[in-house]
């Protein structure tokens, strides 16, 4: 995973995202849906719900979308029927890409989607179709901005958590996990002072992509539009962006 940093690139986007108008709430709401479904809506026993949730109110989003979006995770939203769908295919230049949304409207979000797609000269697959290019692993980052952190002391707390690698990023180090132990790391390394920027269970593609110029504008679009999109939870590609 050298030399292809999530952080970077969640920072880079969500700089970019939060830019505009609206976007910080729906950042935060899909955030907490993701940590509430992977580790339950309790934030005295989810860790990191409990992370996502402080962040969210620092932004002063209200209580009643923070508990909506725990209640969308956990089942519990009184009056409405959501349902999952993974979307997979492939963006200009052969890029993989995977989609999964929260929809109460499958038949408009699949038109959405399938759109999204189109415009950007891309094309959605079967289920299956690139999945098998994406390896499931928990992420967590640790925050390093004033440099007081000792990697060799987090290295040895991360692995004896559970971790099983630990990459160093500027102002942050990078902790990978298995899935299963994924909540145990987060829990260990909160309760050890360790400032955890974010956290989640995610994909990592096994190979990357490099686009020409062109096309890697016509990728970031895609990727753009489909975030826009409220019934979209999270992304997923191996599109190696140019610095």
């Amino acid at each position: 995973m050298a030399g292809h940093s999530k952080w970077k690139n969640i920072q880079r986007r969500k700089n970019a995202q939060d830019a505009k108008k609206g976007k910080v709430f729906m950042r935060h709401a899909k955030d907490i849906y993701t940590a509430a479904k992977q580790g339950g809506g309790d934030i005295a026993t989810n860790a990191s719900l409990r992370l996502v949730v402080d962040k969210a109110k620092a932004d002063n989003m209200p209580n009643d979308n923070i508990d909506r979006a725990i209640k969308k995770a956990t089942g519990t939203l009184d009056g409405a029927s959501f349902e999952e769908l993974t979307y997979e295919g492939y963006g200009p230049g052969g890029v993989a890409v995977i989609v999964n949304v929260l929809t109460d409207n499958k038949n408009r979000t699949a038109a959405e989607v399938r759109h999204a797609f189109k415009k950007n000269d891309g094309n959605l697959g079967e289920n299956g179709s690139v999945s098998f290019m994406f390896d499931r692993k928990g992420y967590i980052v640790i925050a390093n901005e004033n440099g007081e952190i000792d990697e060799d002391e987090l290295t040895l707390e991360a692995l004896e958590a559970g971790a099983e690698d630990i990459t160093t990023e500027e102002e942050a180090y990078e902790v990978f996990t298995e899935p299963e132990n994924f909540q145990d790391v987060v829990a260990h390394l909160t309760e050890n002072g360790y400032e955890i920027a974010d956290s989640e269970v995610t994909l990592f593609p096994q190979t990357y992509s490099a686009l020409n110029e062109a096309d890697e504008s016509k990728m970031l679009t895609l990727i753009e539009t489909l975030e826009e999109n409220e019934d979209v939870q999270d992304i997923h590609h191996n599109l190696e962006e140019s610095n």
